[in-house]
């Protein structure tokens, strides 16, 4: 099981995730898309990685417009499993705007 990230160990792993935040417990980002059908395709993307990872991000998507939040509760806070999505996710993301 991975631990719970001190605020410390958050600050650093954002570091190394551009565009990210830290909000509370968790780990944010927003994308923005072209439209709504390229927002859902990627949305498709980042739910099959996450399922082969067994780690599942919150999700909310707007028109063209998706947010993300990785915290795992097991820990309640950020872990391992956190930042590792979140560069996979930021892969898949093929360089898109990104807002917070």
């Amino acid at each position: 099981m991975a631990g719970k990230y001190t605020a410390e160990q958050i600050q650093d792993a954002l570091g190394g995730l551009p565009n990210w935040a830290a909000d509370g417990d968790s780990l944010v980002r927003q994308f923005k898309f072209k439209d709504h059908i390229a927002a859902m395709g990627f949305v498709t993307k980042v739910a099959m990685a996450a399922e082969v990872m067994n780690h599942h991000p919150d999700l909310r998507i707007v028109y063209n417009t998706v947010d993300i939040r990785l915290n795992s509760h097991d820990v309640g806070g950020v872990s391992e499993r956190d930042v590792n999505l979140a560069k996979k996710i930021d892969d898949l993301s093929g360089g898109t705007s990104a807002g917070q």
